[in-house]
């Protein structure tokens, strides 16, 4: 189908073609990458070309498409990974989700390709949680950093140290939460800490969650853990605090020895 534009010029359609559909998924392994998996379901009996995929979303900043080159035939789902950029956030409060498609290069059959657009609710469930997961960071970081200290040491089957929280303003800590591959716990929670503007180290220990050398070294997300805080009168929202290399690094050789696996 198609629309005559202005002057005489003929416009195609960006409708999605006929039995054709997506869906937004994210698996624990794309958080790091800040990917996206485009779900496709092809109900129909002609073969569906799909040359490439990106995300246009007035929630995020551009992001390039992504190849696919992949034909499918009827199918109940197929899923494609798709990087999605940096979330549009307000500094003091989680703006709705905006206007979203999933904007493929297509062709049906033998037809010649097209863009099309499939367009996502503004209430999908994973769209929200983007949005207010990453924007709730932006938030928080407004008023607190919060960084691993340099100074952890082994104590038995233990690592001891500290997370080191900088405020502008009274922040409280409410908890925090270890990775896939490492515990992270506090000397006390719920909350943790009440952090008043300056700098203050919050005392935490560290342990391997478990003792498996292939997922050590298939890690995608060992070193990102998760804070939960807010300020006065505020929402708690989450930040993710990545330890630096020196200090993952420490962490690696510290399971190596308490899981007593070799280094790969």
């Amino acid at each position: 189908m198609s629309v005559l534009a202005c002057g005489g010029q003929a416009t195609e359609s960006t409708t999605p073609p006929t039995g054709v559909s997506v869906a937004l998924q994210q698996w624990r392994s794309d958080v790091a990458a800040h990917r996206i998996q485009v779900s496709v379901t092809n109900a129909g009996d002609t073969p569906l070309h799909i040359a490439d995929l990106r995300l246009d979303s007035g929630s995020f900043e551009p992001s390039a498409p992504v190849k696919v080159d992949t034909t499918l035939g009827r199918t109940p789902r197929t899923d494609f990974p798709i990087t999605y950029g940096r979330a549009r956030c307000d500094a003091t409060a989680i703006p709705p989700v905006r206007r979203t498609d999933i904007v493929a290069t297509v062709a049906v059959g033998g037809a010649p390709p097209r863009e099309v657009r499939f367009p996502i609710p503004v209430t999908d469930g994973l769209l929200k949680q983007l949005v207010k997961y990453e924007c709730g960071e932006h938030i928080l970081r407004q008023s607190a950093t919060i960084a691993f200290g340099p100074g952890f040491t082994r104590k038995g089957d233990d690592l001891q140290g500290a997370l080191v929280v900088s405020t502008t303003r009274p922040v409280t800590i409410d908890d925090i939460d270890g990775t896939t591959h490492y515990v992270l716990e506090p000397e006390k929670r719920r909350p943790v800490a009440v952090v008043e503007p300056g700098t203050v180290d919050v005392p935490v220990t560290i342990r391997p969650t478990r003792c498996d050398p292939h997922a050590f070294a298939e890690a995608k997300q060992a070193y990102l853990f998760q804070v939960w805080g807010h300020t006065e009168g505020g929402e708690t929202y989450r930040m993710i605090v990545t330890p630096p290399k020196d200090v993952q690094e420490r962490l690696l050789d510290y399971a190596i020895e308490v899981c007593d696996f070799p280094a790969t």
